[in-house]
């Protein structure tokens, strides 16, 4: 008599820095991709403006907020989400973190793809590109923070 697979126990773990590092790497080599190939076609190289910046750093702030207020509420105040908003806000955390390491990883790879570059541009797209792979960092450690502010509390009485 075979058994079915064995009950799931409830539990998940934190996003892992192994799949950070990994959408990190891909946005690296797509970043720096899109240069290259985008001359090779004689098409013009996609600009970096300030307002993709400054949305980087809307969800940053966004993001912010819903990790304090759903650490007030988990952890300050002990209330409990209902299940779908806790879940919701679990995989928006997760799925911002990976978008974040991989946009971080994108814009640090097409910085890198104008270094010694002689074109006009080149020093401005080079800090367009460094604040928006900050502003992608951001994105991913807050998200980070969002994940940790979803965890029950360990201890024993439930609220």
């Amino acid at each position: 008599m075979t058994q079915g697979p064995p009950e799931p126990q409830g539990r998940l773990r934190p996003t892992s820095g192994a799949s950070l590092a990994i959408a990190g790497v891909v946005g690296l080599l797509g970043g720096w991709l899109v240069r290259p190939v985008m001359v090779r076609l004689g098409a013009t190289v996609p600009l970096v403006s300030w307002t993709q910046v400054l949305v980087l750093v809307f969800v940053a702030a966004f993001l912010a907020y819903v990790a304090w207020h759903t650490w007030q509420t988990i952890q300050v105040h002990r209330r409990r989400l209902e299940g779908d908003r806790a879940v919701n806000r679990l995989v928006l955390a997760r799925a911002c973190a990976l978008v974040g390491a991989l946009v971080a990883g994108g814009y640090v790879g097409h910085g890198i793809s104008w270094l010694g570059s002689a074109s006009e541009l080149a020093d401005e797209r080079l800090v367009r590109c460094a604040v928006a792979a900050v502003a992608g960092i951001a994105v991913m450690s807050i998200s980070l923070l969002l994940e940790r502010a979803c965890r029950v509390p360990s201890s024993g009485s439930d609220p």
